[in-house]
């Protein structure tokens, strides 16, 4: 079973850099070519463009947060989640949960 996942091609897991401005903020953010890749199209399924759609997420998260702390890891969640919502992403309940933090 490994294997699928060791076997898959580099590309998909390299880092891409993008820069761009989040509420006229310029900032650049760093994710893994497949996360990119949705995060367009959770963007693209939003109506906007994805700078567009990550400012739009990011005023959302400080407007319930007061900060963005770690927007990244926050996106790579927002895919999983996206994912899930879409049926290809079983979320863990609180008994998966339970047996990593034992």
């Amino acid at each position: 079973m490994c294997q699928m996942f060791a076997g898959q091609d580099p590309a998909r897991y390299e880092y891409v850099t993008r820069r761009l401005r989040l509420n006229g903020q310029s900032t650049s953010i760093r994710l893994e070519r497949a996360f990119w890749g949705i995060v367009d199209q959770m963007a693209a399924k939003d109506g906007s463009s994805t700078p567009t759609f990550l400012s739009k997420l990011h005023s959302e998260v400080l407007e319930q947060n007061g900060e963005a702390t770690n927007f990244t890891s926050l996106l790579r969640c927002a895919v999983v989640s996206h994912l899930g919502e879409l049926g290809q992403v079983p979320q863990p309940g609180p008994a998966i949960a339970a047996e990593w933090e034992a």
